[in-house]
């Protein structure tokens, strides 16, 4: 009785707590750790854990908790509870004696009620501290559960405490305790459940067996009938189902990530209506799903999808992660493979430079560059001698746009994509050089779709959004009569035919333009398309960078491209675009016969009814290898004579080779020679002596015991090149 009377003196003395929040502030500051994405209808798309500091779910109020967890929480921390204004003397006064007389070694309980303990998790200096429980620190709390118990009821100090409390690990709340530990509501809570989760407040980092050991022996003071053994298992299958994720989870049904929840302007509890599509979203997610357990044989477990409306920029769709963790795919930056050439055409027709049925050089070409020699190959290793821009473009023809950026310009070029809107090509020009004609560079899905967005609108660009706003002017950045023909080539089935056949997931039964890719090594896999009313991008791969087998773009990504587009247009085909002003459509054939006759577009001043190929002998002669100053490195690990360098002509009928001044024969076909160290200089010449073509040269190395002084053979058929040279191949996979 003394005890009591001295702590009553006590807490008539002392001022109030100061700062007594009330029931509904407390409430109204609660933050769930995931933001509800909204679509632009206000239906949820999903939850998304955006603050990675804790698991918390939406505030539950106590009527929405099981009747069984206020019975097992009120029987082990707090048994006065209904019967106390804030503090338990009659604990305090046990506790007291304990800690004073109890047997040494022996852990006594302490006296904090459930609305002390409250008081604590309000206030981080009433809160207990690693250092352990102090009478003063119990003190400052009894203080604050005084004025707490004054202003709240006992069913809101419950409901708080049992939604501010830490259960386990990061789960924070009755909410996240009851979804993480046992994967249902608070509501649906049986009576073991309620023990253990009444356990883990006053321990919750405690070993499972403890917690168990406590949670039985609980259980049991409410009902002796209780199942210990029951409980052990649950508690073995509670804890295994709470470990956390190694990273920021996917939305498994929507494909949404934390970063996409970001990008609206989602916090911690926040709800944000954007302009996806739910269903749309949904229907991407799991074709995207079901495309990467089909190719998952060839090694893909990585995909993203987005879609654009083309008049708005309204981001329709944003699957961001098929396969787990936290990578948003949509804006990671990938090599964008050969989904750069459309632009690239664009730019040299905008120019003058080209017409839709120009005739490029489809030749093998080496372009000696600071590196060594740049080498691109077409992805069959076979050459057209000759091939239109219309043909180029639509079958993904290598060497002709490696020769078409060399006219249109590395630097033009550069800038042009920056123009639109591709900010990732942040390194000079001459660091990606004349393999940015392929893709060398690194871009995002979401920023290579909206250029595509650009073509589709006319040359008209402007940014995305995925929140709903008001009609945003455009600027022009690609001339519209440029980016009509580039559209119409990119829908031309059977300009594409030449390379894809007219059967493939590109065609589809509308009109659509669409382009693949995929970057060196086969690591990205790209289709980037748009119909009338939308632009579809898609990416397959893997995110740690491991190449995928034997998948191209027509065989990995376009599939996935052509049932999200088939369903955007379910209900509506999508029409070919009007041509604009300052375009006229007319006949052209080709002499020699390399394509057939057809009708083409040409910007007005440009058109042509004869397209003519110059005769052989009618080209000027050049050496198509080797390059002019290149280094040639002998290898060490090929026997000597095994190293064999071919000498190439580009219009060498009726000339001769020259090496050092010595024939070497005649350049009509193909002639091998035997490297040696030095310099060197390779001529064509004619049948006066006279050089028309030279190309210096140097080997470097050592020449092996066996390798003879110097060797010729020529032959009219092609032969494989054994010798190491310095450049690098294209890399580009593009199919």
């Amino acid at each position: 009785m003394k005890s009591r009377a001295a702590w009553l003196l006590l807490l008539v003395a002392v001022p109030l707590w100061a700062a007594v929040p009330a029931p509904q502030d407390v409430k109204a500051a609660w933050r769930s750790s995931d933001t509800t994405l909204l679509d632009r209808h206000g239906e949820t798309i999903a939850s998304v854990r955006v603050d990675m500091a804790g698991r918390r779910t939406a505030w539950v109020a106590l009527d929405d908790i099981s009747p069984t967890v206020g019975r097992a929480v009120l029987q082990a921390e707090d048994q006065r509870f209904m019967e106390h204004g804030g503090i338990d003397f009659q604990a305090i006064g046990k506790a007291a004696w304990d800690n004073l007389f109890g047997a040494v070694g022996t852990r006594t309980r302490g006296a904090s009620t459930i609305t002390m303990q409250l008081a604590g998790l309000l206030d981080p200096k009433l809160a207990p501290r690693s250092a352990g429980r102090t009478w003063a620190r119990k003190w400052d709390q009894a203080l604050a559960a005084r004025e707490l118990e004054a202003g709240w009821s006992k069913r809101q100090i419950l409901e708080a405490y049992l939604n501010l409390a830490s259960y386990r690990g990061e789960l924070q709340g009755i909410g996240a305790a009851a979804r993480g530990l046992f994967g249902k509501a608070p509501s649906g809570l049986d009576a073991g459940e309620a023990a253990i989760l009444a356990s883990l407040l006053r321990a919750p980092t405690a070993a499972p067996a403890l917690v168990a050991r406590r949670a039985c022996a609980l259980a049991r003071e409410l009902d002796p009938r209780a199942d210990c053994a029951a409980i052990e298992w649950e508690v073995d299958a509670a804890f295994a189902r709470a470990a956390p994720p190694p990273s920021a989870p996917v939305a498994a049904t929507t494909g949404t990530t934390p970063q996409l929840a970001r990008r609206l302007g989602g916090g911690p509890g926040s709800v944000v209506r954007s302009t996806l599509d739910a269903g749309l979203q949904r229907f991407a997610a799991a074709a995207l799903r079901r495309r990467l357990a089909e190719l998952a044989e060839r090694n893909v477990g990585d995909g993203a999808v987005v879609v654009i409306d083309n008049a708005s920029g309204e981001v329709l769709a944003y699957v961001a992660n098929g396969g787990a963790g936290e990578v948003d795919g949509v804006t990671a930056l990938r090599q964008a493979g050969s989904t750069l050439k459309p632009f690239l055409y664009e730019l040299a027709l905008e120019r003058g430079q080209l017409t839709a049925a120009s005739l490029l050089d489809d030749t093998p070409v080496d372009i000696p560059t600071v590196g060594g020699l740049y080498v691109p190959q077409n992805y069959d290793h076979q050459y057209r001698d000759a091939a239109s821009v219309r043909t180029s473009l639509a079958g993904s023809l290598n060497v002709p746009a490696v020769r078409t950026l060399m006219l249109a310009g590395l630097e033009r070029f550069h800038e042009r994509l920056r123009q639109l809107g591709i900010t990732s090509l942040t390194e000079a020009p001459e660091f990606y050089g004349w393999s940015l004609a392929l893709g060398s560079g690194d871009v995002s899905l979401l920023e290579l779709a909206n250029a595509y967005r650009t073509l589709a609108n006319g040359g008209l660009h402007d940014g995305v959004t995925f929140v709903p706003r008001a009609a945003a002017a455009k600027r022009r950045v690609l001339d519209a009569r440029a980016s009509f023909i580039v559209a119409d080539i990119l829908s031309d089935r059977a300009a594409r035919s030449t390379t894809f056949g007219l059967s493939n997931e590109l065609a589809t039964g509308f009109w659509s333009a669409v382009k693949t890719g995929t970057s060196k090594d086969m690591r990205d896999n790209w289709c980037v398309g748009f119909s009338d009313r939308y632009t579809v991008g898609v990416w397959v791969g893997n995110f740690d960078g491991r190449s995928m087998w034997d998948v191209s773009g027509v065989s990995g990504a376009a599939p996935l491209w052509r049932d999200v587009t088939d369903y955007l247009h379910r209900d509506r085909p999508s029409r070919a675009p009007a041509a604009p002003p300052g375009l006229v459509r007319q006949a052209v054939r080709f002499v020699p016969a390399v394509e057939p006759e057809r009708a083409e577009w040409f910007v007005r001043g440009t058109e042509t009814a004869v397209v003519e190929l110059l005769a052989p002998a009618k080209r000027t002669p050049r050496i198509a290898y080797p390059a002019a100053d290149s280094v040639i490195a002998l290898d060490p690990d090929i026997p000597a004579p095994l190293q064999r360098m071919t000498f190439r002509a580009y219009g060498g009928a009726g000339l001769r080779w020259e090496l050092d001044g010595n024939d070497a024969g005649p350049a009509d076909g193909t002639a091998t020679w035997a490297p040696q160290p030095g310099k060197h200089e390779l001529k064509l010449v004619g049948s006066d002596g006279r050089a028309v073509a030279a190309a210096p040269f140097e080997v470097r190395g050592a020449v092996g015991l066996d390798q003879p002084a110097s060797t010729f053979s020529t032959s009219s058929g092609g032969s494989a090149d054994k010798s190491s040279g310095s450049g690098v191949n294209s890399g580009e996979s593009e199919r």
